[in-house]
């Protein structure tokens, strides 16, 4: 199906039967994607009493259990209350879920033992282009960002800069193809998190940020139109499948 949308004067088409989705699934198992030193989400049936949820086991119905944390197991988005004491719910920050978004592709920098992304790299990807979203795709790209064991791996981050310099150029929604948009390991700090939300000033209550996406290597860097589709919990953070549109020139 082609569609027409306009976005600042211009009259835009999008080819909606072609739907790119850049969530990783949650398959509940060892296999499942997983960061924070927590153990592997779970999906079983549900046991009470003689009861069990499964249809192979007798039950009429499949009635399964899902333990998860949305931080560490799955492509998520969240609000600025990730990091705030007052209660944010992700739930209640949008009133739309399309955006024009700009997918760079980025290899991180080596700074001492850290490998970063910085101000100079996001501002050479987007050049004068000043989108709603951005998508970051960082090198190297495998099909092993599906399931990998962040924790304790020191993973790629943004520096604070870059994060500032997103914020300064009011783009509302970052996705990041990594468990956290901050190092791993730095004492609570969230630079990158605060200096994107602005925590410290004017809070930026409608942006947020969405991490563990994963976008294939065929997907080529430029403008798509960005559907963010949201699990509805009232919570800091949810479950978020983010799908991507081609622009038709």
């Amino acid at each position: 199906m082609i569609a027409t949308l306009k976005h600042k004067g211009k009259n835009l088409k999008i080819d909606f039967s072609k739907p790119i989705d850049i969530a990783i699934p949650m398959t509940g198992n060892e296999t499942n994607i997983n960061a924070w030193y927590v153990d592997s989400p779970k999906i079983e049936p549900h046991r009470e009493g003689d009861f069990v949820g499964s249809v192979a086991q007798g039950a009429s119905t499949n009635f399964n259990d899902i333990n998860f944390n949305p931080h560490a197991h799955v492509t998520h988005t969240e609000c600025v209350g990730h990091i705030t004491k007052k209660v944010h719910s992700v739930n209640q920050v949008f009133d739309c879920y399309f955006f024009i978004a700009e997918l760079i592709t980025v290899a991180p920098e080596k700074k001492e033992k850290d490998f970063v992304i910085s101000q100079q790299q996001l501002a050479y990807a987007l050049g004068q282009k000043r989108p709603q979203a951005v998508v970051i795709r960082t090198l190297p790209n495998t099909n092993s960002k599906m399931q990998r064991q962040y924790s304790n791996t020191n993973p790629p981050y943004l520096l604070e800069a870059a994060a500032s310099w997103l914020s300064t150029i009011e783009v509302e929604h970052l996705l990041v193809d990594l468990p956290s948009v901050d190092r791993e390991k730095d004492e609570g700090a969230l630079l990158s998190h605060k200096a994107f939300w602005h925590s410290h000033g004017k809070v930026r209550s409608k942006a947020t940020i969405t991490e563990f996406i994963f976008v294939p290597n065929e997907v080529r860097d430029g403008t798509y139109l960005l559907n963010l589709q949201l699990a509805p919990f009232e919570n800091d953070a949810s479950p978020s499948r983010p799908v991507l549109y081609k622009l038709i020139k």
